[in-house]
């Protein structure tokens, strides 16, 4: 039977890479997965960037059966579509992962709590290789929506909340960058200084938001014009997401065009928050 799952991209407050303690927020660039059981050969369609290493969908397939404790077709069809561009920092993979497994599970008309399912997700990740933190921050973003701090040593929640509406611009360099190139010595170097924010982010996420990107910029050697600008324009926040090098920016509801105009920036993607799902 046809399954079709949904997740949800997320932007970064803070970098969990270097004390293990993250936080993000859900924003409403979407993924979608159709998976199909047919046939005697395993196949993955990636229609946003079919270039993409397709290991870790087929890991969330068979992890997932496991999980059911269902015997895995000896054939299926897996299909994903995604809004959230693949490794700038926007939780490309922790949303795939969400989508994925809601695809199997909806196919198999089979229920799954949905944190033990964002559970599932971060061990798929962490089994292909496709993150360094464990994401779990991002995998809540992603699938809960709202702010969300996370202790990614536990995979636990520490904090959830609601957030307001507010526009979100995002700015994408056509350059990737993969997690086995982040400089991990260079940001646990400054756990301190990341730890110091999460009492920030709870109360003015915004202001641990424009921290963090800084705090993760000047560690990586990644250029903060951009968010810089952004603040100088009247953004609310602006900072690098994940490990970059997107910029996420934060506005006013409503004020985008206004701020595209004072800041001359183009070409950037569209979005918005996404209120929580629990």
């Amino acid at each position: 039977m046809i399954g079709k799952g949904t997740s949800y991209g997320a932007i970064t407050v803070i970098n969990a890479m270097p004390c293990g303690i993250g936080s993000t927020i859900g924003i409403t660039l979407r993924t979608e997965a159709v998976y199909t059981p047919t046939g005697q050969t395993k196949d993955v369609g990636i229609r946003n960037d079919p270039s993409e290493n397709k290991t870790m969908a087929g890991i969330c397939v068979a992890e997932t059966y496991k999980r059911m404790g269902i015997e895995e077709p000896e054939g299926w069809l897996l299909n994903i579509s995604s809004e959230i561009p693949i490794s700038r920092g926007l939780k490309s993979s922790s949303s795939a992962c969400n989508a994925i497994i809601s695809s199997v599970l909806d196919s198999e008309r089979f229920d799954m709590d949905v944190i033990e399912k964002i559970r599932l997700g971060v061990a798929c990740a962490r089994k292909a290789n496709v993150t360094v933190t464990g994401a779990f921050d991002d995998a809540c973003g992603c699938e809960l929506g709202g702010l969300v701090i996370t202790d990614n040593t536990k995979d636990t929640i520490l904090f959830h909340e609601d957030i307001d509406d507010y526009d979100i611009l995002i700015y994408v360099p056509k350059n990737k960058i993969r997690k086995t190139g982040l400089p991990l010595e260079k940001l646990k170097s400054v756990s301190s200084e990341a730890e110091a924010l999460i009492d920030i982010a709870k109360t003015n996420p915004f202001k641990a938001m424009t921290l963090n990107g800084k705090l993760i910029a000047s560690v990586s050697g990644v250029d903060n014009f951009i968010a810089d600008l952004a603040m100088k324009h009247g953004a609310k926040s602006a900072g690098i997401s994940g490990s970059g090098p997107a910029v996420a920016i934060v506005l006013e509801h409503g004020d985008t065009e206004d701020f595209i105009k004072r800041s001359g920036l183009i070409g950037l993607i569209g979005t918005r928050t996404r209120r929580p799902r629990i």
